[in-house]
């Protein structure tokens, strides 16, 4: 069983990009990896909305599958390993 890390990252705009440009990916690739649209991607990174559900759920998988830190102290934001 999957374990889940202590205080899961606050999906704001900032910590949505730092993930895909840790992993090395376009907004339409990590679209790809999601599931879901390239435009849901960039409305994620522009602030527009936030993930939930679903898509939270599989960032956070992607994110500690490609060994991304992220910072528990929302003044310090995304912090890539």
């Amino acid at each position: 069983m999957e374990s889940k890390p202590a205080n899961p990252p606050d999906w704001d705009s900032e910590t949505v990009k730092a993930l895909r440009n840790h992993m090395g990916l376009s907004q339409q690739d990590m679209a790809q990896e999601l599931g879901t649209r390239q435009q849901t991607i960039s409305e994620w990174e522009r602030g527009v909305y936030r993930p939930r559900g679903a898509p939270r759920t599989l960032r956070r998988i992607i994110s500690e599958r490609a060994g991304f830190r992220y910072s528990t102290n929302p003044s310090t934001g995304p912090s890539p390993s």
